[in-house]
């Protein structure tokens, strides 16, 4: 996700100008710009986009670590087997599709992405409430609620003047929120090791 970050600021300040609420403004406008902007060959302003490679880079970084991401998910919510693994996949599979998003396919991209990754919310957000991760599904549930606001703009079209900032705000929101979750799984992973160490010295290679 850091990476993401990085070559997309550096994508942001290679593009050449122009978005839909005006097409000619200079350079990348965080606030009139669609993050998607950055990865079309031609600027919104008709010139060639020196940055679609950065971001063509950066958006395969954050599906990649968010696909190992949502591999892992499932330790959080637990269930049965059909569960998890309908978590699992149907997260990863939202993910491999959005890599797509540089294709001239966007359209059916986002809404074939918008889907699968709609299930892998739902899942994920019972599997937190069952277990009890009231932190993890309170920012969820602002996460779902603000990508069917983004979803429902862009189905319907109203209020498409403000959808390139209630974007940004949507995508910080889940980079938080898979951030904190992956530190939490990360923290686990590291206090078990600690306990298995711990429990056989002898076994740990760094043990003097």
């Amino acid at each position: 996700m850091a990476l993401f970050v990085f070559c997309y600021v550096a994508a942001a300040g290679m593009y050449p100008g122009g978005s839909w609420n005006d097409p000619g403004q200079v350079g990348f406008s965080w606030r009139h710009n669609y993050l998607c902007d950055l990865l079309d060959t031609l600027a919104v302003n008709g010139e060639l986009n020196g940055g679609r490679y950065w971001a063509r880079v950066a958006l395969a970084f954050l599906c990649l670590g968010l696909m190992v991401l949502w591999y892992h998910l499932p330790v959080l919510t637990k269930g049965p087997a059909w569960f998890r693994y309908l978590l699992r996949y149907s997260g990863m599979a939202a993910l491999g599709t959005t890599v797509f998003l540089s294709a001239d396919t966007h359209d059916l991209t986002v809404r074939v992405a918008g889907v699968l990754g709609g299930v892998a919310l739902c899942f994920l957000l019972m599997g937190l409430r069952r277990q009890g991760h009231t932190v993890f599904l309170s920012l969820g549930g602002w996460c779902l609620g603000m990508f069917l606001v983004n979803y429902t703009i862009y189905e319907t079209g109203d209020y498409l003047y403000w959808l390139p900032m209630i974007q940004k705000i949507t995508f910080t929101s889940f980079l938080a929120w898979f951030v904190w979750m992956d530190v939490f799984l990360w923290q686990r992973d590291t206090r078990l090791q600690d306990q298995i160490q711990g429990e056989n010295p002898l076994e740990n290679p760094f043990n003097p």
